[in-house]
C-alpha cells in the first residue's frame, strides 16, 4: 500500500469510528458493524486498521470475514454434483456456512478463557478451510465486532431480473437460469444475518469495470509473487463472472441501504462520505 493510501485508510478508519463511537460505547453487547465492499475495494485492509484504532481507544475488537465461512472444497464439490456445476467456485450466496457464522456471533458475548470461541480460517491458496488447529480463538468478550464481506447487506433480486444472462458464463453454463435462481434463493437465507448488523458501511466503487480492474490488479500481484493457485488473466475473468450479477446489483442498491456510504474513484481515493 502506498504512503498516501495508508494515510487515507488511517484517516477514514478514525472518521468511521468517530461516527459510531457513541453507539459502540452505549452498547450492552458487542456492537456489530458491517463493512461491505466488492472485490478489491480494500475492505479487509480498512477493517484491520479500524481494529487497531478501536483497540487503542480501549475497545476489544474482533474482525470476522464472510470469506472465512466458505464451505470447504469437498463440500462445494457436493453442491456442484447435487445442484449445479458452477457451485464448485466459492463466492456466491449458498457457498458460505451462514449457520456457523451466526453461532459464532451468538457465542462472542460470553467469550472468555474458560469459554473460548473459535472461528474458521479459509485458505484461499488451497481453496479450502484451514485445519481447526489454525483457527483463531477469542478469549475475551469484544466491545466491537467488524464483519466484512463482498455481499454484505445485499438483498435478493426480483425474479424478472434473473431471466436474462449478464455475461457469457451465465449464457453458456447456466442457460436455463437454474444456478442464478438457486443463488438468489439462498440469498434470502442471509437476510437474518444482515438484520443482526447494528450498522452497515458500504465501500462504493464507481462501476463494475473498475471492480474487475481492482481485482485483476490483486491477482497480478499474487502471480508476481508466484503465490499458489494465483490466476492468470483468462482464469481471473471467468472467476469474476460468477460475481458479476450480484456485484452490479450491489452497486445499484447498497448505497440506499447503508448507514454510511464511502464513495471511491477509480484510484480508490475517497470522494465523499454519506451518512444516512
Amino acid at each position: 500500500m502506498s504512503p498516501d493510501a495508508s494515510t487515507q485508510n488511517s484517516t477514514l478508519a478514525g472518521h468511521l469510528l468517530d461516527q459510531y463511537a457513541g453507539r459502540i460505547a452505549r452498547a450492552r453487547r458487542p456492537y456489530l458493524l458491517g463493512l461491505s465492499g466488492l472485490q478489491g475495494s480494500g475492505k479487509s485492509t480498512l477493517a484491520r486498521e479500524m481494529k487497531l484504532q478501536a483497540e487503542s481507544r480501549g475497545w476489544p475488537t474482533e474482525v470476522l470475514s464472510l470469506d472465512d465461512f466458505y464451505y470447504s472444497r469437498s463440500e462445494r464439490e457436493l453442491l456442484a454434483q447435487q445442484i449445479h456445476p458452477l457451485l464448485r467456485t466459492r463466492g456466491v450466496p449458498g457457498t458460505h456456512e451462514i449457520e456457523l457464522l451466526l453461532s459464532v456471533l451468538a457465542a462472542l458475548p460470553q467469550a472468555s478463557e474458560k469459554l473460548p470461541v473459535d472461528y474458521p480460517r479459509f485458505d484461499k491458496g488451497r481453496d479450502t478451510r484451514a485445519p481447526p488447529s489454525r483457527w483463531p480463538r477469542v478469549t475475551r468478550s469484544p466491545k466491537l465486532v467488524i464483519l466484512e464481506g463482498w455481499a454484505l447487506g445485499v438483498r435478493p433480486q426480483i425474479q424478472a431480473a434473473l431471466e436474462e444472462p449478464v455475461n457469457s458464463l451465465e449464457r453458456d453454463e447456466d442457460p436455463d437460469g437454474r444456478w442464478r435462481h438457486w443463488v438468489n434463493k439462498q440469498l434470502r437465507g442471509y437476510q437474518p444475518l444482515w438484520r443482526k448488523l447494528d450498522a452497515l458501511i458500504v465501500l462504493q466503487a464507481p462501476n463494475w469495470e473498475v471492480v474487475r480492474q481492482w481485482r485483476s490488479e490483486q491477482e497480478e500481484e499474487l502471480l508476481a509473487r508466484h503465490a499458489p493457485l494465483a490466476m492468470d488473466a483468462e482464469t481471473m475473468l471467468r472467476f469474476l463472472a460468477h460475481f458479476e450479477r450480484l456485484s452490479r446489483h450491489a452497486l445499484a442498491t447498497l448505497p440506499a441501504l447503508a448507514d454510511t456510504s464511502v464513495e471511491y474513484d477509480a484510484n480508490r481515493h475517497v470522494l465523499a462520505l454519506n451518512h444516512s
